[in-house]
C-alpha cells in the first residue's frame, strides 16, 4: 500500500487568522493526505523541526499578516541549512502577484492567495511532491 502524502500546514509568525489554513488543511485530509497542523504563532523553527520530525513531504505555509517575504524565506533557508532536501513548499494568503514571484525564486514551489479553489492545491501538490 502507498504511504500517503505528509503535509505540516503552519502559521507563521503573529498573524491570528487560521481559517483558511484550516479550510485547507481539512480539504487536503479528505483527499487522502495525512495533515499535521501546527496551529498559530509558530517560529520559521518550529515548523521545521516540525516537518522534519514527521517526516512531511510538504509545508504549506498560510499568512495575512504581510511578513511571508521574511517568514516563507525563512522557513526555505532553514531547510537548506538543516540540508533537508525533497520538502515541498508552498504558501497561501494575502500575497501581492509580484511577491508571488519573488517566493518562487527564494524557493517555494506555488504560492495560492484568496479565491483558489482547494482542488487546485491538491492536484498540485499530487503533481509536484517527490516520494
Amino acid at each position: 500500500m502507498k504511504k500517503p502524502i505528509r503535509v505540516v500546514v503552519a502559521k507563521p509568525g503573529l498573524d491570528g487568522h487560521d481559517r483558511g489554513a484550516k479550510v485547507v488543511a481539512r480539504a487536503l485530509r479528505d483527499a487522502g493526505m495525512e495533515v499535521i497542523y501546527t496551529g498559530l504563532h509558530q517560529t520559521p523553527e518550529m515548523i521545521v523541526e516540525t516537518a522534519i520530525q514527521e517526516d512531511a513531504d510538504v509545508i504549506g505555509l498560510s499568512l495575512l499578516s504581510g511578513a511571508h517575504m521574511t517568514l516563507f524565506k525563512d522557513v526555505v533557508d532553514l531547510l537548506k541549512k538543516k540540508k533537508v532536501d525533497g520538502v515541498l513548499v508552498i504558501g497561501g494568503g494575502i500575497i501581492p502577484d509580484e511577491d508571488s514571484q519573488a517566493l518562487k525564486k527564494v524557493g517555494l514551489a506555488g504560492v495560492f492567495g484568496p479565491g483558489t479553489h482547494t482542488d487546485d492545491i491538491i492536484k498540485f501538490i499530487r503533481e509536484n511532491v517527490r516520494r
